[in-house]
């Protein structure tokens, strides 16, 4: 078992390093000694080699730079919700999705995208899918309690559910779209962290911030909780309390994070379990470490994405789909050989 404070540093270190080759990487390649001279010189400080290209300052701190960062802040953001679901509700099967904050927030961006809705400027598809995720997360918290208590299978079930309506919602605003606006729709839902601005990481950072600084505060109790719902009662824990709290951050992250880049699969599922294998299941590490588990995870993806094809993109969410299905696949199988199964 890895210690704490080696895992952290390691995947910090990790993080700026792939940091650095994804600012370099890219149809106008930067040395990575030119990377780290033109963040110097941004923040002012003249120091390293000059840029040897007369655009690399201008297309490192206006396209790569807040790629990059949009990237981390989404992918720790994502990872720390899946954690969260999993601790709140002891299943392993967890993740952002389950709450339908995702749907949900596909379909205020499609209702944006269809219906033309211009509000809040080009900020109105963001604003309509931040608050249709939030809104959905609230109907699947409330459908699922029942008596004062929020059971695992009825939330799960729930979310099933209430995922199957936003899905036919979605379908039904492709079937009222025209054709520009269906492949908007399409686009979005794929992922992409194309066009990312500093306007947009000032905006998701702050409240990926406040929802990993919210969610350590909960990690005792979540530690707590893993003994058991008696147990972690007779300990003073109140539990209801405690998954309102996780619910509600988990739909503040994931709001965030999908409302800029649309739906990105498997990171809050994956980076979780990731981090457990190495690391053990105490959320005091757990939460931290898969903040930059996730934030290297999806960092990795997106420099995949847009280096795989020379001239072309891949959607995001199909490269964290198609590496996080296998290796799920994987961890699943696994599992059941070491330990007998999740239950």
């Amino acid at each position: 078992m890895v210690t704490g404070g080696l895992l952290i540093v390691g995947l910090a270190v990790a993080l700026g390093v792939l940091g650095v080759v994804a600012a370099a990487s890219g149809q106008l390649p930067i040395p990575a000694t030119e990377v780290a001279s033109g963040f110097l010189r941004g923040l002012g400080v003249d120091l390293g080699p000059a840029a040897s290209h007369p655009r690399a300052d201008a297309t490192l701190w206006s396209v790569r730079f807040p790629r990059v960062a949009m990237a981390m802040v989404v992918g720790a953001a994502l990872a720390v919700a899946g954690a969260l679901m999993q601790g709140a509700f002891g299943n392993p099967l967890a993740e952002p999705s389950v709450v339908g904050v995702s749907a949900g927030a596909a379909v205020g961006a499609a209702a944006a995208i269809v219906f033309g809705l211009t509000a809040f400027g080009a900020w109105t598809s963001v604003v309509c899918a931040f608050v249709a995720g939030i809104l959905t997360t609230t109907v699947v918290y409330l459908f699922s309690r029942s008596n004062g208590r929020t059971e695992v299978v009825t939330l799960v079930l729930t979310g099933i559910a209430v995922n199957a309506v936003a899905g036919a919602a979605l379908a039904l605003l492709m079937f009222l779209g025209d054709t520009q606006a269906r492949e908007e729709i399409v686009f979005w839902q794929l992922g992409s962290l194309n066009g990312s601005r500093w306007d947009h990481v000032l905006v998701v950072a702050p409240l990926a911030l406040l929802g990993l600084a919210l969610a350590t505060r909960l990690a005792r109790p979540l530690d707590l909780l893993a003994l058991g719902e008696r147990p972690a009662r007779h300990l003073g824990v109140d539990v209801e309390r405690l998954r309102i709290h996780s619910i509600l951050l988990v739909g503040l992250l994931t709001a965030a994070a999908v409302s800029f880049c649309g739906i990105v699969a498997f990171v809050g599922l994956v980076v979780p379990h990731l981090i457990r294998m190495i690391a053990g299941p105490g959320h005091r590490l757990l939460l931290p470490a898969s903040a930059l588990g996730g934030a290297v995870c999806l960092l990795a993806a997106d420099l995949l994405a847009r280096t795989a094809v020379d001239y072309a993109e891949l959607p995001l969410g199909m490269v964290t789909a198609a590496v996080g299905g296998p290796f799920f696949f994987w961890l699943l199988h696994r599992t059941r050989r070491t330990a007998g199964g999740w239950g």
